[in-house]
């Protein structure tokens, strides 16, 4: 009797290894889609999906959907979630040419996206070119990858996102949208690249509303004209007001270039677009970013009053040749906010105002307060402005060992509090910049050629080091 007993429990314990080896298996299950696939078929390798839709379907937690090469004209809603040991993953084949095109969508109010992830948790989408959505209503918003909800632990890698357009005169589209209706966590946004948008009031990439924690790194953003990466608060996506804005992130190693708003419909002839901007963001780092060609290098502050940017740090960025000024903090007016609590360090700002628009090197405005601006070098561009200070409610910021490039035969310009200044040491009382700050020749391995090196024998390098 004792062995008929264990030759049953045998047999039992072999079933339910057997059971959860396949539970196991198809939780870790690969789904193929291709052009010439059916969906009736199994969606293996030798049998693939034919849609999106139906891999969508089938992707539960710890699914890879692998696409191979081909032009899909469909979109790509996201249907399950997957965990943080079963992710769901989108991605192409081996690094084949998968094209996902909006090209055929019809126009409809509303927000359209080629690839919509909503109150979804753990997915990847990875190695897709996005492209070709368009719309000539001003009420419908074009996306090329939208992400909303309470969707946390998203990854979006290595896609290629162009030609998502407006052309309505008061449009809106992004290349990347995400939008946190409800509490977004661990937002990572990296290896992709974003060009050639026409995007109304809108921007590039923009992270809205309810975020905590993110990251935005070694992307390239071109060719844009409007904002190329967004970091904004106080817009009411949120329903829960105390947390309606992006924080605790940082936005590192991205090249930005070509973001004008000049020519946009929506703004006409003004260079507004900033090519990395914090509007009401908190705990934000952005650092070792290049950033030129765009209207404004970088912005932090907030457009809503009594808001601010409030501790972000912008840190060794290069930042040069833009048409306005580099970096700007503070509202425009009076209506708008400001940046409070936050440090400017250890940025190359190189001939930046290329426009002469008057915005220097650096643009403080409206609202700053207790900011720090330290271990700078900046060489003026053809207006000759360092710094750029046209309001008298700059308050408690700290000017500390800043370098400012003296040019052979060139004048150089500071406006502090409404004060213009010619003679550096009179701007140097005014501002109450520290004794250590300099008007003295950098030297640069080449600047010329946008090496922002400095030469061994550079007075600047136990300045700003």
């Amino acid at each position: 009797m004792k062995k008929f007993y264990v030759i049953l429990l045998l047999a039992v314990a072999t079933v339910l290894v057997f059971v959860l080896y396949n539970k196991e298996d198809k939780q870790n299950q690969a789904i193929y889609v291709a052009t010439d696939g059916n969906d009736q078929y199994d969606g293996t390798k030798s049998k693939p999906y034919r849609t999106l839709k139906k891999a969508a379907s089938e992707a539960n937690a710890g699914t890879t959907v692998f696409i191979r090469k081909g032009n899909y004209h469909e979109k790509l809603v996201v249907k399950h979630s997957g965990t943080k040991s079963k992710p769901i993953t989108f991605k192409a084949y081996n690094k084949e040419k998968v094209v996902l095109s909006g090209k055929d969508m019809k126009d409809v109010e509303g927000d359209t996206a080629i690839v919509a992830i909503n109150n979804k948790n753990y997915v990847t989408i990875s190695d897709l070119t996005i492209q070709d959505l368009f719309t000539d209503l001003a009420d419908e918003t074009v996306i090329g990858l939208y992400v909303t909800g309470s969707s946390s632990h998203i990854t979006l890698e290595n896609n290629h996102v162009q030609r998502i357009e407006t052309n309505a005169a008061d449009g809106n589209g992004h290349g990347i949208a995400i939008y946190g209706t409800g509490t977004m966590k661990d937002i990572n946004i990296s290896h992709n690249t974003l060009e050639d948008l026409k995007l109304g009031a809108s921007e590039s990439l923009v992270l809205n509303g309810n975020i905590d924690g993110f990251q935005v790194n070694n992307n390239i953003v071109r060719r844009s004209d409007n904002i190329g990466i967004d970091l904004i608060g106080y817009e009411g996506i949120s329903k829960d007001k105390t947390v309606d804005f992006v924080r605790n992130g940082v936005v590192k190693n991205n090249l930005v270039t070509e973001i004008s708003s000049y020519g946009n419909p929506a703004y006409g002839e003004e260079y507004s677009a900033g090519g990395i901007y914090v509007d009401g963001g908190k705990n934000i780092t952005i650092e070792k970013n290049t950033v030129y060609k765009n209207d404004i290098g970088i912005e932090a502050t907030s457009e809503h009053a009594k808001k601010y940017a409030d501790n972000i740090t912008i840190k060794n960025n290069s930042i040069y040749e833009n048409f306005y000024t580099g970096i700007s903090i503070g509202g425009y007016d009076e209506h708008r906010g400001g940046t409070r609590n936050s440090t400017i360090s250890q940025n190359i700002l190189y001939r930046n105002d290329t426009k002469g628009l008057g915005g220097g090197q650096l643009l403080l405005q409206y609202e700053t307060k207790n900011n720090v601006i330290e271990k700078n070098i900046l060489t003026a561009g053809p207006s000759r402005i360092f710094i750029s200070n046209y309001f008298t409610t700059n308050q408690k910021n700290k000017l500390i060992k800043n370098v400012f490039h003296k040019e052979k035969g060139e004048r150089g310009i500071w406006v502090w509090k409404e004060q213009e200044y010619t003679s550096f040491s009179k701007f140097q009382k005014a501002s109450k910049s520290d004794n250590k700050s300099s008007y003295i020749d950098p030297k640069y391995l080449n600047a010329n050629e946008y090496d922002f090196r400095l030469n061994e024998d550079s007075p600047a390098r136990k300045i700003v080091n």
